[in-house]
C-alpha cells in the first residue's frame, strides 16, 4: 500500500495596489499620472498586469481620484477595484480599504504596491513573494535598492490590526519598524525606489502624459 504524499501548502499572498491618491505634485488641474501611458499602456494598468504576473492569488487595486477613469483603464483584466471614499485624507485610508477587502484577509500575506513605480515587473513581485513563502508566511518581506529601503512590502495577515488602526497619510512603514516580526530585505534594483511623482519624472521614466 502507498501513501500519497502532498506537498505542503505555500502561504498565499494578495496584491493590495494603491491607485487613489490625487497626485497633487503633478500640477494643479494636471493630468493623472496613473493615465499616463508608458509602451502605450497607462501607468496604472501597467502595474495591476505586472501583480497579476507575480503569482499572487489576487489583485486589489484601491481607487479614488478620478476612480472612473482608473477603473476604465483596468477594464478586461482580472482585478478586484476597492472605492475608497476617504482618499484625500491620505494613504493609511486606503490601505484600510485594501486590508478590508473580503479576498484580501483571507491571504497570508498582503504585497503592499504603489501603482506609480513604472519599473516593477512581474518577476520583481514573484521574487518577493518567494521570500516570504520561504518564511513560511511569518516575516515582512522588502524590496530594497543598494540596500536603501523601498517599495513594494509584504507584511503578514498577523499585522493586519495595526494597518486598520493607522491614521493620515503615511504607509506601513512605522508597523514594520515597531512591530519585532522579522523583515527579510530583497534586493530588486532601481525598480524598488523609481516612482514618478512629478512631470519631470514621469516624462524622464519614459512615460507620456496623456489625460
Amino acid at each position: 500500500m502507498s501513501i500519497a504524499l502532498t506537498a505542503p501548502k505555500l502561504p498565499s499572498v494578495a496584491v493590495v495596489l494603491l491607485a487613489a491618491g490625487t497626485a497633487s505634485r503633478m500640477g494643479e488641474g494636471g493630468k493623472h499620472k496613473l493615465l499616463a501611458e508608458f509602451d502605450n499602456v497607462p501607468l496604472v494598468r501597467r502595474s495591476a498586469i505586472a501583480a497579476l504576473g507575480s503569482g499572487a492569488s489576487l489583485v486589489a487595486v484601491v481607487v479614488g481620484h478620478r476612480h472612473d477613469e482608473i477603473s476604465a483603464a483596468l477594464s478586461g483584466i482580472p482585478v478586484e477595484t476597492v472605492y475608497n471614499p476617504h482618499y484625500r485624507s491620505g494613504m493609511a485610508t486606503s490601505l484600510i480599504a485594501g486590508f478590508s477587502a473580503s479576498e484580501v484577509m483571507s491571504a497570508d500575506g498582503v504585497l503592499i504596491m504603489l501603482a506609480d513605480m513604472p519599473g516593477l515587473t512581474a518577476d520583481h513581485l514573484a521574487t518577493l513573494i518567494q521570500a516570504f513563502e520561504n518564511s513560511g508566511g511569518k516575516a515582512i518581506v522588502r524590496a530594497t535598492f543598494h540596500g536603501k529601503r523601498g517599495n513594494p512590502t509584504i507584511l503578514p495577515q498577523s499585522l493586519r490590526v495595526s494597518v486598520m488602526e493607522l491614521k493620515g497619510d503615511i504607509g506601513a512603514r512605522q508597523i514594520i519598524e515597531s512591530s519585532g516580526v522579522p523583515i527579510i530585505e530583497v534586493e530588486i534594483g532601481a525598480a524598488a525606489s523609481l516612482d514618478v511623482d512629478t512631470v519631470e519624472d514621469l516624462i524622464k521614466a519614459g512615460g507620456k502624459l496623456t489625460r
